[in-house]
């Protein structure tokens, strides 16, 4: 499958602070959540980069704590 250059993106993220990116005209999935940054999938899959910087789950970073 192709992708169009034009297609819009979301970030989202889990309860457990994992990060990925969503079609911005589909309706997020149960358990994620739309973070607020959208745009072009590069653009975003930067802005997740940037900010997931410890790819431990949630609960393990806790744990360990």
């Amino acid at each position: 499958m192709q992708q169009h250059t034009s297609q819009q993106w979301l970030v989202v993220v889990n309860d457990e602070e994992q990060y990925s990116v969503w079609w911005a005209d589909r309706s997020v999935p149960e358990g994620w959540r739309a973070v607020g940054v959208s745009g072009p999938k590069e653009e975003c899959l930067d802005y997740i980069e940037r900010t997931w910087t410890d790819m431990r789950p949630l609960s393990l970073r806790n744990a360990v704590a």
